[in-house]
């Protein structure tokens, strides 16, 4: 019998004692090794065909907050920012020239740090060099804001490049919980932001929120969401906050006592979920909710979600390629991390070098594994082969046993209430789980 039962989830702490990944891989980043993978790199960018997506990383922020654990710094030299540039325009000079003719970039996606962390003009250069080097059709164009800097400038050059997808780094609205997070950012800046965002002809926003802060309540989670609704979010990622201050040093900061306990975050997440859906907000994996008409939705229902390094997207293009220190290429045969630091990435680009230099091979017992877990996470329910029925039929038997999921005609089936459970189920699939690494909390 469960412990408890919030809205529609039953809480079973014992399957959730063993923490797991967010998987936005197969093999996930706790895989991967240090290696020089530059020609590994060469070779699968050169052969790639058909539709691509890109990811450019800006790893600055105007400031740093103290839960982040993006590979950030801060923006206060514009001498160091301009050199980031530079190698950034020597990459895309260097990546591109080795793609095939037949090779079109669908989606840009610019994420970090804080991409408007730069100047203004500095984006619209860099579009451009996107522009000129890359074969680039119709491309939908995507960016993570902050929008305590977001200036009248940023609203001219994303209207004048295009931009018609934003993310704004919100997390709460309560000011006593931006306090103890290290992001003060009154509710006005947030509205500031998405009416300026609307008039400059981005169609989807997107609220990244968070549960398990510090001093957030239930009643404080509720306040953040509706503040989150009646500003017109289209898209909301609620994401649950893992303290891990020995591996993030900035978490440090964060006063752990103040922190909820396990049971209190579940009950947060399983609340705010009911929330959103009784708000008209269409869910979409397991921590994603969006508008009935955005495409996120749209997707969701047609049984086209899928799942990359930026969480749940409707992106469906099989290569994504990374630009930029510490941005991450996924390709059929492997994943490769480019150099994080940014002082080395510099020196790394300016070069002509390619600058992988992390990740992991993929070989076919990855894929198949791989493509399991995606669907699973995604659409609920995957094809499973006898001889992983068999492997993995003592370890699902808990979840089975409390109605999470169900076998049909070889197909497990996540059921109604299994949200919660859905990374520790598809975890039972990974085949690099059963060390110690660990990665976040599984709510």
């Amino acid at each position: 019998m469960p412990h408890d039962h919030f809205a529609d989830w039953a809480y079973y702490p014992e399957l959730l004692a063993q923490a797991v990944p967010r998987y936005t891989s197969y093999p996930t980043a706790a895989e991967f090794g240090d290696d020089n993978l530059e020609q590994v790199q060469r070779d699968a960018l050169m052969a790639v065909r058909g539709d691509v997506s890109l990811y450019i990383h800006i790893p600055f922020c105007h400031e740093i907050c103290w839960y982040c654990g993006c590979n950030t710094a801060a923006a206060n030299r514009a001498d160091r920012l301009a050199s980031y540039l530079d190698a950034l325009h020597a990459e895309i000079i260097s990546v591109s020239r080795l793609l095939d003719p037949s090779v079109r970039v669908a989606r840009i996606a610019f994420g970090g740090g804080s991409p408007n962390a730069i100047q203004p003009h500095d984006m619209v250069r860099l579009v451009d060099a996107l522009l000129v080097n890359f074969r680039v059709p119709w491309p939908v164009l995507s960016i993570e804001l902050d929008p305590r800097s977001l200036s009248p400038a940023w609203l001219t050059a994303i209207r004048g490049i295009g931009i018609i997808k934003a993310s704004l780094g919100v997390q709460t609205f309560d000011p006593r919980v931006q306090a103890a997070i290290g992001r003060v950012q009154p509710r006005d800046d947030i509205a500031r932001a998405v009416a300026g965002l609307r008039k400059s002809g981005v169609s989807s926003i997107n609220f990244d929120l968070m549960t398990g802060l510090p001093l957030q309540d239930d009643t404080v989670l509720a306040e953040t969401l509706d503040e989150a609704v009646s500003l017109g979010a289209d898209r909301i990622a609620l994401f649950g906050y893992a303290h891990v201050p020995h591996m993030i040093a900035r978490q440090r900061r964060i006063d752990a006592s103040a922190l909820p306990d396990q049971r209190a975050r579940f009950r947060m997440a399983a609340e705010g979920h009911a929330r959103l859906v009784d708000a008209g907000y269409q869910p979409v994996g397991f921590d994603h909710f969006a508008l009935p008409g955005d495409a996120l939705a749209q997707a969701t229902l047609a049984g086209g979600l899928r799942r990359n390094f930026q969480g749940f997207t409707d992106d469906q293009a099989p290569v994504l390629i990374g630009l930029g220190a510490s941005a991450i290429s996924k390709f059929d045969t492997a994943f490769v991390q480019n150099e994080k630091n940014a002082g080395r990435y510099r020196m790394l680009s300016g070069a002509g070098q390619l600058t992988g230099r992390r990740g992991v091979r993929r070989n076919n017992e990855d894929r198949r594994r791989g493509a399991l877990i995606e669907a699973l996470l995604c659409q609920g329910k995957a094809p499973i082969e006898a001889d992983l029925r068999m492997a993995t039929a003592a370890r699902l038997a808990p979840f089975a046993e409390r109605g999470l999921i169900r076998w049909d005609a070889g197909h497990l089936h996540l059921e109604r209430g299994s949200v919660p459970y859905a990374r520790s189920i598809a975890a039972v699939f990974d085949a690099y789980r059963g060390g110690e690494r660990v990665l976040s909390s599984a709510v």
